[in-house]
C-alpha cells in the first residue's frame, strides 16, 4: 500500500476547497476544545470566592479533568483506529459539549470533578483524532502549516474565555457558570463534521478501497488513475505493535515528550490565575494579567507557520524548548506586574509554537493502522502526568521553603526533559509522504538505546 498511486495523489494534491473545509472545521473544533479546556482555570478564582474551594480543591478538580483527558486520548485513539476518524471526532465533540453543559449546572467539589472528568474524555479524544485526521488528508508539503493554522485559530478560544471570565465573574457570584455554557456551544460543530469525508488512509486499512478512491478524487480532482485494488490484506491494528522492534523507540520517546511537555504546558496555563490571585495581586488585577498573558498564545502558534515545513521539526522543537525553559524561570523570578506580563506573554507564545510542531510531528511517527492509537498513547500519558502534577504544584506552592518561584522552576524543568528527549531520540519527518516514512526510515537501530 505504501507505493499506491492513490496515496501518492493524496500526498501531492494541490490545496483545494475540500482541504480548506477540513482546515476550517478542525480549527473551529480546536477553538471550542481549547476554550473549554481552560474554562475551569479562569473560573476557579470566582468558584473559590463563591463556594469556598481551597487550593487543593482546585488541584483535585483539575487533576480529575486531566484523568478524563487521559482516558479520552488513549481509549479514543484506539477506538478511532477501529471505527474511523470522522466518528471519533463526532463523538468527542458530543462528549465534551455535554460535559461542559454539566459543568454549568453543578457546584460542589465532587460533582464538579465528575463534570470535568466527562468533559476531559471528549477533549482528550478530540485532540488525538483531530491532529491525526488533519495529517492524513493534508498534502505532505503543507502538513505542518495546516496544523499551525488550526492550532493558532483554535487558540483564540483561550483569550476569549479569559476575557469573558474577566468581564463576567465579577458581576455575580454565579456568573462563572456562563463560561461553561459557552463551551457547550461545541454542539454547533456537529453539522460541520457530518460534511467531512472519512480519511482515505483509514479506509484503506479497513480494505474499503473503492470508498477511499472516491474520496481521494475529491481531494485530488486531477487524479484519474484506475488502478486495481491491491491484493495484500490490510494490516491489523494491534496495540502491541507500538512496542515491536522498529517502533518501540519512537513510541517511548513520544510518550516521554508528551508527558513532560504537557505537564510543563498545563502547569503554567492552568495555575496562573490562581497563583497570581494568591501572590499579592488583587482578584481583578490577577484576572486581567492572566488574560493579557493568554494573548501571546495565538501569534505563537501562527509563528510556526512560515518555518514548520521548511526546517527540521526536531531541531525547531529543541530550540523552542530551550528558550521556553529559560523564560519559565524568568517568569517565576519576575517581581513586578510588567515583567510578569512580558514573560507570561513570551512563554504563552513560544509554548504554542512548540505545541504546533509537536502536533505536526506526532501523527507522522506512526503508521496509519496505529496512528491515533500511538498519538493517543503519548497524549494520554501527558494527561496522566497532569493528574498528579496539580497536586505536586500545590504541594510545592504551599511548602514554606519553596513557594511561588519554585513552581515555575519545576515547570521549566519539565520542559527541559521533554526537549532533551526529543533532541536525543527523535526522528525526522518533514515534507515526506506518510507512507514513505514507514518504509524502514522510521525504525532506528534500537540497540543504540538498549532496547
Amino acid at each position: 500500500m505504501s507505493g499506491s498511486p492513490l496515496l501518492a495523489a493524496l500526498s501531492g494534491a494541490r490545496v483545494g476547497r475540500l482541504h480548506r473545509r477540513v482546515l476550517l472545521t478542525v480549527s473551529v473544533m480546536f477553538f471550542f476544545d481549547l476554550a473549554d479546556l481552560n474554562s475551569f482555570a479562569f473560573a476557579a478564582p470566582a468558584i473559590r470566592r463563591a463556594h469556598d474551594f481551597s487550593v487543593h480543591d482546585v488541584a483535585w478538580v483539575t487533576g480529575v479533568g486531566f484523568a478524563g483527558m487521559a482516558v479520552g486520548a488513549i481509549l479514543g485513539g484506539r477506538l478511532t483506529d477501529l471505527l474511523g476518524r470522522r466518528a471519533g471526532m463526532l463523538w468527542s465533540v458530543v462528549l465534551f459539549s455535554a460535559g461542559s453543559l454539566m459543568n454549568a449546572l453543578v457546584t460542589g467539589v465532587g460533582l464538579m470533578a465528575v463534570a470535568r472528568f466527562a468533559t476531559g474524555i471528549g477533549l482528550g479524544a478530540l485532540t488525538t483524532v483531530a491532529i491525526t485526521y488533519l495529517s492524513e488528508v493534508t498534502p505532505a508539503e503543507k502538513r505542518g502549516r495546516f496544523q499551525s493554522i488550526a492550532l493558532g485559530t483554535g487558540l483564540i478560544g483561550i483569550p476569549v474565555v479569559a476575557f469573558l471570565a474577566r468581564g463576567l465573574t465579577g458581576t455575580h457570584p454565579e456568573s462563572w457558570r456562563l463560561l461553561f455554557l459557552f463551551g457547550a456551544l461545541g454542539f454547533l460543530l456537529i453539522p460541520m463534521l457530518l460534511r467531512l469525508p472519512e480519511s482515505p488512509r483509514w479506509l484503506l486499512t479497513r480494505g474499503r478501497y473503492e470508498e477511499a478512491a472516491a474520496i481521494v478524487r475529491r481531494f485530488a480532482p486531477e487524479h484519474t488513475g484506475n488502478e486495481q485494488q491491491p491484493a495484500e490484506e490490510p494490516p491489523r491494528a494491534r496495540m502491541a505493535d507500538l512496542f515491536a522492534p522498529g517502533m518501540r523507540r519512537n513510541t517511548i520517546a513520544l510518550m516521554v515528550v508528551w508527558l513532560f511537555a504537557l505537564v510543563g504546558f498545563y502547569g503554567f496555563q492552568s495555575w496562573i490565575p490562581t497563583l497570581l490571585a494568591d501572590h499579592g495581586q488583587d482578584f481583578a488585577k490577577s484576572l486581567t494579567m492572566s488574560a493579557l498573558t493568554t494573548v501571546g498564545a495565538v501569534p505563537g502558534a501562527f509563528l510556526a507557520w512560515p518555518f514548520i515545513d521548511r526546517f527540521s521539526r526536531k531541531k525547531m522543537a529543541t530550540v523552542l524548548g530551550l528558550i521556553v525553559t529559560a523564560l519559565g524561570v524568568g517568569y517565576g523570578l519576575a517581581d513586578n506586574s510588567a515583567l510578569i506580563v512580558v514573560f507570561g506573554v513570551l512563554v504563552a507564545a513560544l509554548t504554542q509554537t512548540y505545541i504546533a510542531v509537536l502536533y505536526s510531528y506526532t501523527p507522522e511517527v506512526f503508521p496509519t493502522h496505529l496512528r491515533t492509537a500511538g498519538a493517543g498513547l503519548g497524549n494520554g500519558l501527558g494527561r496522566i502526568g497532569n493528574v498528579v502534577a496539580p497536586l505536586v504544584i500545590a504541594t510545592i506552592y504551599t511548602t514554606p521553603s519553596l513557594g511561588y518561584a519554585a513552581v515555575f522552576v519545576f515547570i521549566s524543568g519539565c520542559w527541559l526533559v521533554a526537549t532533551a528527549t526529543l533532541a536525543l531520540f527523535g526522528v525526522e519527518t518533514k515534507r515526506t509522504s506518510l507512507e514513505q516514512l514507514h518504509e524502514g526510515r522510521m525504525a532506528p537501530d534500537e540497540r543504540s538505546i538498549g532496547a
